[in-house]
């Protein structure tokens, strides 16, 4: 039986280690998650309202965000805001933040698109049945918007868990980073240990991602 490098995972903490790494990238993640959704929702209703120039600023912002990689915005904030402003930005802090502009800028899109894919016969009969504006946008508009955005909000909660594995870049201890640690400290006496300790991260991974992402598939076959 090939060697898979496994028994370095039951060796002392490893294991607990990892877990501790997983709950790191958790914790920044939801976090982040936490604050970008409403301020996502604010800034969506605000790209699809009326007002030309704050629609334009929010564009500016929502490209700029979605062009430029994850990892060039952290390098960007913990090493670029650091030296320029000469604060001291923990790790865990600046991607804490890169996270939320990340998240916020999918998310405003998300509600974005989900408010302007609503028929205008929609508005058309809230006006024939007498509500208001006001009235069409909460009792008709915003319910059939929910049903699309919930889906999708959930995706990119899944999508911002595995980005955090980009976070070890700038030295913060998450699954990826100790996963590189306990690989280095048993590379002389278990030469596969990089194979059993990575399956291990991908398992990992896949625990806490695989709940989310059948939530969104129970949730959109519902709503279909």
């Amino acid at each position: 039986m090939p060697d898979l490098g496994l028994e370095v995972l039951f060796k002392g903490q490893n294991m607990v280690r990892l877990l501790g790494g997983l709950g790191v990238a958790l914790k920044i993640s939801l976090i982040a998650v936490g604050v970008s959704i409403p301020l996502g929702i604010l800034l969506g209703i605000l790209m699809a309202g009326k007002n030309r120039v704050v629609k334009a600023i929010l564009r500016v912002y929502l490209e700029i965000i979605r062009i430029m990689p994850q990892l060039v915005l952290l390098f960007i904030f913990f090493f670029g805001t650091t030296r320029i402003f000469g604060w001291d930005l923990s790790g865990e802090l600046a991607a804490i933040i890169v996270f939320i502009l990340w998240g916020t800028a999918e998310m405003s899109d998300l509600v974005r698109g989900a408010l302007i894919s609503i028929p205008k016969h929609q508005y058309e009969s809230g006006e024939a049945l007498g509500l208001s504006g006001r009235q069409i946008y909460f009792f008709i508009v915003v319910p059939q918007a929910v049903r699309q955005l919930i889906p999708l909000s959930i995706n990119l909660v899944t999508r911002m868990i595995k980005t955090t594995s980009l976070i070890l870049m700038i030295g913060v201890v998450e699954v990826l980073k100790v996963a590189q640690q306990i690989i280095e400290a048993n590379r002389m006496v278990s030469p596969n240990a990089a194979f059993g300790v990575y399956l291990a991260v991908l398992v990992l991974y896949f625990i806490a991602c695989w709940p989310i992402s059948m939530l969104a598939g129970y949730l959109e076959k519902k709503w279909r």
